[in-house]
């Protein structure tokens, strides 16, 4: 189906935005180079932290990966009972390894395990896609030339059965390959002891021979049984170790293959981090930080974090998002030289310009400062730059202190609503944080009902959330949360001093002692009455009523320093909140794209003469956008020859016909082929379709603007 969203008409172009404003910015050459360098600096030292935090998140996958490697071909030179069992019933070491659907972050995942793989335990290890192994001889061809180092292009080759390595045709077989191995690892042992140490440091006596296959889901059924029986054959003579890329589930191995073949492998299960875990890693070490001076608006984050939550599971797309918000912001953003590290502010404020000065003015939430400060200090704020300047470093500087103070409250918030029921302000830490962006979060209903719940918490979770916050706050580097934390440790000591009083209980007659002797209708009733009108007259006890004090001092925590960051002064300089931009860039919108390069082709081939007032047609554009045109003007049925007149007329318009030029009732037959190549790519476009009622019409499929 089609589907037509007309959007408003006062929306602005994304190419007319990012001209006028580089135009803007880029007055200052020496301005925009040191922003440009920034960005560079900035955007390495996120690669950095994002590679590190994914090679730590795969570090217990790939040590398990590394045992099970330890485990299968520890015994093989050795030929153990063990062993020699396994080669019994033939059976292949096989690692699953479950990924998740994230298919697009498994080529880092499966580059990361073939790297610790060759360093430390098997120079050979042969990455296999579905692609490029249609066939048992394919594989064949790709796993030897991988293993042997060599190069493999099948359509140069003569016989597919073979490969070239050096000056030598060997011919793509298990027992080309066993021959290989074997001559491999007799070179490796005749060495001198000095290499052979030095060698051995690195990896395996007699290491295996590891095959990955990257995704086992798109491999026919046919080539891995074959690939499966025959390796099972050589067990004893090649030390081979398979394992499988899953994206969606284990099961996929007994579908796949008949259990005549997947007895012959000796299966065992890895599951690497859940996408949404790692995403989660991603945010907290990344926005929920004072290391990097860049945030991203709750839109946009919320933009980012849909994208990956309804499209594709692909971090490694959220990061790529992420860094097209970096380069947007400091692109777009003339103040953007100022979002740099607390240490830098000062020199790059008083090396500010007075263009500069005055985009700072222009800013909405500088205004709204001037606003509120004294008539003297306005006129010194609108008219002194260097009175200016000192204000612009103070209120940096506090931007940069309100978001440490943020980050540490947000995550005391953060351990109280992740261990309600039902998470009414989210499970994740990235919710919150989209809901503290967006508004003043103590307003929100969700925020009410979570101190509701909070207030009916028992002690023990009490006393367990307050340890947390102590711990979080104590390891803020400022002295912001010194009386804070004095506060908690008091509340904790009044829950102990609570406890060993508690030990002396009343023991008297209550209302549900007397609920359980009667019997009969009328008592029953009478002593349920007497139950409700005591719970109502009941005082609060010493613990309930500290309980109250906690979750209140809480909430005025959240108060005082989870303020939205729209509300802070000069936060347009760290934050971006481009969602439009970002929207136009990662969602794909490939009709209103075909609509905008056929009827508008300027803005794409950047020639200004096919630009045309009123709606007019230019005979200058390409044919396909003058058919597109005027097929535009037309109906549900387009008739071609009136079509191809109109096409014509255009296109002929400012030319000047020699006396011995056809009859206006002839079209050249140029033009006429021009024409057809036209409508034939509009075709293919999907913009018409030929009609079954008449044979000269075509249909129309698009309607609507776009």
């Amino acid at each position: 189906g089609c589907f037509v969203f007309k959007p408003s008409t006062k929306k602005r172009r994304l190419s007319d935005k990012t001209a006028d404003d580089f135009r803007c910015t880029s007055n200052d050459s020496e301005d925009t180079e040191l922003r440009f360098v920034t960005c560079q600096s900035l955007w390495n030292q996120i690669k950095s932290e994002t590679e590190q935090i994914q090679e730590n998140l795969n570090k217990q996958l790939l040590d398990n990966l590394v045992s099970f490697l330890s485990r299968s071909h520890s015994d093989f030179q050795e030929k153990t009972t063990e062993w020699t069992c396994r080669m019994k019933f033939r059976e292949i070491p096989t690692a699953a390894l479950v990924l998740g659907v994230n298919v697009t972050d498994h080529d880092l995942t499966f580059r990361g395990l073939s790297d610790v793989l060759q360093d430390n335990i098997t120079p050979y290890v042969a990455l296999l896609e579905a692609k490029d192994c249609p066939g048992i001889k394919n594989l064949m061809q790709k796993l030897m030339g991988q293993l042997m180092k060599c190069d493999i292009d099948v359509g140069s080759l003569e016989d597919e059965d073979c490969v070239q390595v050096s000056q030598n045709r060997i011919r793509c077989s298990m027992s080309s390959l066993i021959s290989w191995y074997d001559s491999v690892t007799k070179k490796t042992d005749s060495e001198t002891p000095s290499k052979k140490r030095n060698s051995s440091s690195r990896h395996w006596q007699s290491p295996p021979v590891v095959v990955i296959f990257k995704d086992m889901e798109s491999f026919t059924t046919k080539v891995l049984q074959d690939f499966i029986v025959i390796s099972s054959q050589h067990i004893h003579e090649l030390p081979l170790v398979l394992i499988f890329g899953i994206a969606t589930s284990p099961m996929i191995i007994h579908r796949l293959l008949p259990h005549s073949v997947s007895s012959l492998l000796c299966i065992e299960l890895f599951q690497s981090v859940s996408c949404k875990e790692h995403l989660s890693t991603i945010i907290d070490k990344l926005l929920l930080t004072s290391r990097f001076p860049f945030k991203l608006g709750e839109k946009v984050l919320q933009v980012l974090i849909n994208i990956f939550l309804y499209h594709d599971f692909s971090v490694q797309n959220f990061i790529k998002g992420f860094q097209l918000c970096i380069v947007e912001h400091f692109y777009s953003q003339p103040l953007s030289v100022l979002c740099c590290h607390l240490a830098d502010i000062k020199k790059r404020v008083y090396s500010l310009s007075h263009d500069q000065c005055e985009n700072i003015r222009r800013l909405p939430s500088f205004r709204r400062y001037v606003e509120k400060q004294e008539s003297g200090k306005q006129i010194e704020l609108l008219t002194n730059d260097s009175f200016l300047k000192e204000e612009t470093e103070k209120l940096l500087e506090d931007l940069h202190v309100y978001h440490e103070n943020y980050v540490q409250i947000l995550r005391c918030l953060h351990v109280f609503t992740s261990s309600l029921p039902k998470y009414p302000l989210g499970k994740q830490i990235r919710e919150l944080h989209c809901a503290c962006l967006e508004n003043r979060v103590w307003e929100t209903e969700e925020y009410e009902s979570s101190l509701q719940l909070a207030r009916m918490l028992n002690k023990t979770d009490l006393v367990t959330m307050l340890r947390q916050c102590v711990e979080i706050l104590m390891s803020s580097s400022g002295k912001e949360f010194d009386r804070t934390v004095e506060k908690l440790k008091e509340f904790l000591t009044q829950f102990q001093n609570l406890e060993e009083a508690s030990q002396e209980r009343d023991v008297s007659v209550s209302p549900q002692k007397e609920l359980q002797k009667k019997t009969d209708l009328y008592h029953l009733q009478k002593t349920l009455l007497e139950l409700k009108e005591s719970r109502r007259s009941k005082k609060l006890t010493k613990f309930e009523m500290l309980r109250f004090e906690v979750v209140d001092y809480i909430d005025s925590l959240v108060r005082r320093y989870l303020v939205p960051a729209d509300q802070r002064t000069l936060h347009e300089i760290v934050y971006f909140n481009g969602a439009a931009v970002v929207r136009g860039h990662l969602s794909a919108a490939p009709r209103t794209a075909l609509h905008t390069a056929l009827n508008s082709p300027h803005w794409y081939l950047k020639n200004q003469a096919l630009t045309c007032d009123g709606g007019g047609i230019s005979n200058k554009a390409p044919d396909i956008c003058i058919v597109y045109k005027l097929h535009l003007e037309c109906g549900r049925l387009i008739n071609l020859m009136d079509w191809l007149e109109a096409f014509s007329t255009v296109v002929m318009a400012a030319e000047e016909r020699n006396a011995n030029a056809a009859s206006s009732d002839q079209v050249d037959d140029v033009i006429h082929a021009r024409f057809i190549r036209a409508v034939s790519e509009l075709e293919l476009l999907g913009f018409i379709k030929p009609s079954k009622q008449k044979t000269d019409h075509v249909a129309r499929l698009t309607w609507g603007g776009c």
